[in-house]
């Protein structure tokens, strides 16, 4: 986005087919990291559209009030999309996942997000429901409640799936099974490299991969925690991802300009 909020299909273009050819095996477009939730719907489409042309699986965050959620959902599901992550309500949950499952009968990822956590009551409820194909797990730093969702997650045959940015791979070690995290909005290889680490056997190769992903996520997802939007976005600059003119966003807090020389340090970016 500009500094106005305007976006360019153009980069977006550009900017997820550059994840996908750096290694991204599939693409969550309109999430948190890519404030999906203040798009309008005609932009919405388009960054479905282009997400779904790059022939990877795609995942299309929905949420906010019931049909809200629904008539996302549908439009995700009419563009090919392969599955929703739907953002946690305050409510019934398990409701408003039916209501979603009836209204676009694709599958849906469950989120167990740090500024809403999942009761575990409810949490077994929606991982026996039939739509719900896994649970995205981002704690940031309750490493229980990760080791629970992750646990209840395997036990119901669901996809145990961290976006445990600040514990990935301790999260892995748990018995995560795939990756859905706004660090790998750039500097992909870093996010590729533990996972490919993790299939390996060669623990010190895991050590060094899990290191370099730790040292990143301590510059980006620190407080305020919001602010991890826009770091991520002078990450994604740094890189010649996107243009400076686009690496802005206007949602979330304003940060001291100092930060963006330790992001870009963290990054390789900057001589230490």
């Amino acid at each position: 986005m500009t500094e106005s909020g305007e976006v360019d299909l153009g980069v977006v273009s550009r900017y997820l087919a550059g994840l996908v050819e750096d290694g991204a095996d599939g693409l969550a477009v309109l999430a948190h990291t890519g404030r999906g939730p203040y798009l309008t719907p005609d932009v919405r489409a388009a960054v479905i559209e282009r997400a779904v042309a790059l022939g990877v699986p795609v995942i299309v965050g929905v949420g906010g009030a019931p049909e809200q959620a629904e008539e996302e959902a549908r439009v995700a599901a009419s563009l090919g999309a392969d599955g929703v992550l739907v953002f946690p309500t305050e409510g019934d949950r398990l409701g408003g996942h039916e209501a979603i499952w009836r209204a676009a009968g694709i599958p849906m990822i469950a989120f167990d997000l740090y500024t809403r956590p999942c009761p575990a009551d409810t949490m077994r409820d929606l991982l026996r429901h039939p739509g719900v194909a896994g649970i995205k797990t981002a704690l940031l730093s309750d490493a229980m409640g990760c080791q629970r969702a992750i646990t209840l997650a395997r036990e119901t045959g669901r996809l145990a799936i961290t976006g445990e940015d600040r514990m990935f791979g301790p999260s892995l070690l748990w018995g995560a099974e795939a990756a859905l995290v706004g660090l790998a909005a750039a500097s992909v290889s870093v996010t590729a490299g533990v996972m490919a680490a993790y299939r390996g056997s060669d623990l010190r190769a895991f050590d060094a991969a899990s290191g370099r992903l730790d040292r990143l996520a301590a510059a980006t997802f620190t407080e305020p925690m919001e602010g991890y939007v826009q770091r991520m976005l002078w990450l994604a600059a740094a890189e010649g991802r996107i243009p400076e003119s686009h690496a802005h966003d206007p949602y979330g807090p304003s940060l001291p300009e100092q930060e963006r020389a330790a992001v870009a340090r963290a990054g390789g970016y900057l001589a230490m």
